[in-house]
């Protein structure tokens, strides 16, 4: 037995979003593709023909015209219809500031802080930002990623912060 699948009505509101969204040029494409997963469904192709028509798989779909139908009763609007739904995961636990803060620290003399040593170690940046309160614990390791990340290595070399003596 086929299962039918679910019927998408438009108010003329939603059926102009979603058409300006697909027209638009600087639309990105995956919510230009999920507008017209919904425009082909609101005019009553079922999922095969949507997915021929687009070349993606059916499975797809069937998850945009299941999620539309989902969030017909929430006041969002199109743009957030179409949106990814949010990921399980733990949050973050360093937000960007923490990080640049974390740079900063990196880029100044270790004497500046009252560290008698001459060039920073993730060991010694890690202790320095929970002592400075710009973070509450941080593991070096973590330390050296952003180091890492940011491409910056103050346990080699002395920045252009630091002008010759």
């Amino acid at each position: 037995m086929l299962c039918q699948p679910l019927a998408i009505t438009l108010s003329d509101a939603d059926q102009q979003a979603l058409e300006k969204l697909v027209n638009r040029p600087s639309t990105p494409q995956q919510i230009a593709q999920r507008a017209r997963i919904v425009l082909e469904a609101a005019e009553g192709k079922n999922n095969a023909e949507i997915a021929r028509m687009l070349h993606i798989s059916i499975k797809m779909v069937r998850q945009w015209r299941h999620r539309w139908v989902d969030t017909s009763e929430q006041s969002k609007i199109v743009t957030e219809r179409l949106q990814d739904s949010s990921r399980p995961g733990a949050p973050l636990k360093f937000t960007l500031f923490q990080q640049v803060e974390c740079m900063a620290v990196a880029c100044r003399d270790p004497m500046e802080y009252g560290r008698p040593i001459s060039h920073w170690s993730v060991y010694e940046l890690a202790d320095e930002l929970i002592e400075q309160g710009i973070v509450e614990q941080i593991s070096p390791r973590q330390v050296g990623r952003w180091l890492a990340e940011a491409e910056l290595k103050p346990h080699q070399s002395r920045y252009w912060l630091f002008p010759p003596t």
